[in-house]
């Protein structure tokens, strides 16, 4: 006789809910833009400027020859959290993330000064507005990685490899925006070749596309074991 352990014994299933392989495609697709960005916006820069061309931050791309890449990169980024669908709390922040990511393509930031000296008073607004969907979108991946994905059961008293991962994400997340935000305060290191605001955002959106792919399930090594049934 076969005894179905507890994690066998599931609700009845949503109807609204997406099955399985959708939710690991949409979060691999994620998590995939995710790695991709920060790599690809300053070679493609620079392959088009047929020179090493530098971005004082991944939003300034969008002064550059790479904006279609940044805008569509992000907008593909807030398709797919919207689309997301797991369970009804994941569901409402991946939308509200979604929703910023989008944001934070279509209110370009602040243009730098090697655009223009002077930015108009609707340019700064508008940079403004990019900001603070860029602080929320930042602040609610972060929480997927601390509070959501991982959250795991203990399994003899240990977390599993994957959670601790996640947790490393988060917090690099939030290392990350904190150095941006300490750097446009003070000023800091604006003529460095790697800027700090540059490396904080690259590493940020490298967290967060590391945390995705390893919820996507795509990394076998970090994948959840499926449960076993206990034979009575």
């Amino acid at each position: 006789m076969t005894a179905r352990t507890p994690a066998d014994v599931r609700p009845p299933a949503d109807p609204q809910a997406q099955d399985v392989r959708t939710v690991r495609r949409l979060r691999l697709g994620v998590g995939v833009l995710g790695l991709l960005l920060p790599i690809v916006l300053p070679v493609g820069n620079s392959l088009t400027s047929a020179r090493i061309a530098l971005l004082d931050s991944m939003s300034a791309s969008y002064y550059t020859h790479m904006r279609n890449v940044f805008v569509g990169g992000l907008c593909a980024i807030g398709v797919f959290l919207i689309c997301y669908r797991h369970d009804r709390r994941e569901d409402r922040l991946s939308s509200v993330a979604g929703v910023l990511a989008i944001g934070v393509a279509l209110f370009p930031t602040e243009p730098p000064d090697s655009v223009t000296a002077h930015p108009s008073g609707v340019q700064t607004a508008v940079g403004m507005v990019h900001l603070a969907f860029a602080a929320g979108l930042f602040g609610v991946l972060a929480y997927f990685c601390l509070r959501l994905f991982a959250d795991s059961p203990a399994t003899g008293g240990r977390r599993p490899a994957r959670d601790w991962v996640y947790l490393v994400c988060g917090w690099v997340i939030v290392a990350g925006i904190g150095a941006v935000a300490v750097a446009g305060v003070l000023h800091l290191a604006r003529d460095w070749p790697l800027t700090v605001p540059y490396l904080g955002e690259a590493v940020s959106v490298l967290a967060f596309g590391v945390a995705w792919l390893v919820k996507s399930e795509a990394l076998t090594g970090l994948a959840p074991r499926p449960a076993r049934a206990v034979t009575a």
